[in-house]
């Protein structure tokens, strides 16, 4: 490939797989790479790097007597000497295999999304940084004259996909993707506070907004107080919402709600899509075209799944409804499992976004009407107990916050929590205006998501923990 543009590459791979007998169908995904980042530690900047990355996937469909079999192999920096090899593992690997339950004609060419074919990848460079360096360095120095610690994380990533098939499918996409992450600590490392930032380009990024609120939660915690496990009305920013809401889209499958493995699973059989979530006109929604979180706008697939299918590649991807003012609207779909349900193609899509009409609180709105609650920062080590009631466990971090009279009167001990977004929907009694947000838990594979602050009844903090 280092002498191929992906364009080449991907032609001469569905050529040589096209040459080989029994070989029905084919799809190439060429993925080209490349990233920037930045990391600083006690005020200081310790480390930066830029890197490049290729990977190349074939994906052969064989016929049989019992129906098409699929072989996928990927492999990294593949040269043009190497070509020939990986296509006929992919096709060995489909004579091999049995008749893909998820079997069906490859994806045919339809409208035109996504840029044009013989566009050249788009790239990063450590240039993307230049403004938001130089605002950080400003951060770091105030932040050690102010006796706080700053460390943290900026990473830019540009991936541009090319996806060609038998069928006649050409189809490009250049996806940027940015993330910043800030802890800041007290001098004697007793207290800590984070904050995130998603971002397409750094040129949105607010680093003097980011410290300053680090240096008001330090301020907050300066005020110890130990709370007792138990259940709290609980202040949810919109990052702690967006890693739950992940969490409950990534569980969302239509075929294991179908066979009666998950909570979307209707008793006595089926899913249950139409079912009333919560009696809040809440929507969760995903859309490729979203306006400052667009994303893949057609399936790209480098393996098969419960939620995806290679026999989907290069299917168009719209705007899907995933709950709808608080019903069950949509699961996820390939087009095998909407064939099992009778319900429609709903593939999945790399932006998440909760919104409720008309609602407009702020989160500081939220505070100033709070009797007595708990406000926290983010959540982390997030795990299912129960699939059947998707029942999650995971821990408060860097921050949990004692609210009363409308004022942050302290910060209180970590907890263990055991809740489920489910039931929690039924819960929410206020939900706030959506904001663009970056979840903590799950940012390295999930990042582009817009959440309200939510207030949540009798949150359950199921013990104290110990984690900081």
């Amino acid at each position: 490939m280092s002498h191929q543009t992906p364009q080449e590459t991907v032609e001469r791979a569905l050529v040589i797989a096209a040459g080989i007998e029994g070989v029905d169908g084919c799809v190439v995904i060429a993925d080209e790479s490349s990233s920037a980042n930045l990391r600083w530690a006690n005020n200081t900047l310790t480390t930066n790097g830029v890197t490049r990355g290729r990977r190349l996937t074939v994906v052969a469909t064989v016929n049989g007597a019992d129906g098409a079999a699929a072989g996928v192999v990927s492999r990294s920096a593949v040269g043009s000497a190497d070509l020939d090899d990986l296509v006929r593992a992919a096709v060995i690997a489909a004579r091999e295999n049995t008749p893909a339950q998820d079997a069906g004609p490859l994806v045919e060419p339809t409208v035109a999304v996504g840029e044009a074919w013989d566009d050249a990848p788009r790239e990063t460079s450590a240039a993307v940084f230049d403004r938001f360096v130089g605002e950080l360095g400003v951060e770091l120095t105030d932040a050690a004259a102010d006796d706080r610690l700053l460390f943290g994380f900026a990473e830019h990533i540009m991936n541009s996909v090319y996806l060609g098939s038998s069928t006649g499918l050409r189809l490009h996409h250049d996806q940027p993707t940015g993330r910043l992450e800030m802890n800041a600590k007290s001098a004697d490392l007793s207290r800590s506070a984070w904050s995130g930032a998603a971002t397409r380009d750094f040129g949105d990024v607010d680093v003097h907004h980011q410290s300053t609120e680090l240096a008001r939660r330090l301020a907050w915690a300066t005020r110890a107080i130990e709370l007792p496990a138990g259940r709290y009305e609980t202040l949810l920013p919109p990052t702690a919402l967006a890693d739950l809401m992940i969490y409950m889209y990534w569980s969302s499958g239509a075929r294991d709600a179908h066979d009666g493995r998950t909570v979307f699973s209707k008793p006595g059989g089926g899913t249950r899509v139409g079912d009333k979530l919560t009696d809040r006109p809440i929507t969760l929604r995903s859309d490729p075209n979203a306006l400052g979180l667009s994303c893949d706008p057609f399936v790209i697939a480098h393996a098969s799944s419960g939620e995806s299918s290679v026999f989907d590649n290069g299917l168009p991807l719209g705007p899907t409804t995933w709950i709808d003012k608080g019903r069950l609207n949509s699961l996820i779909q390939t087009r095998y499992t909407a064939a099992l349900t009778g319900l429609p193609v709903t593939p999945p899509i790399d932006n998440l976004i909760f919104e409720q009409e008309a609602a407009t609180a702020t989160l500081e709105d939220m505070i100033r009407a709070t009797g007595r609650g708990l406000l926290l920062t983010c959540l982390w080590y997030i795990r299912a107990v129960d699939p059947q009631t998707l029942l999650l466990t995971g821990l408060t971090r860097d921050g949990v916050y004692l609210v009363e009279g409308g004022e942050v009167i302290g910060a209180v001990n970590n907890f263990r929590f055991n809740e489920s977004p489910v039931d929690m929907l039924s819960r929410m009694t206020e939900v706030g205006q959506t904001i663009a947000c970056l979840p903590r838990e799950w940012n390295d594979y999930f990042s582009r998501t817009a959440m309200p602050a939510v207030r949540v009844r009798d949150f359950n903090m199921s013990t104290v923990s110990q984690a900081s």
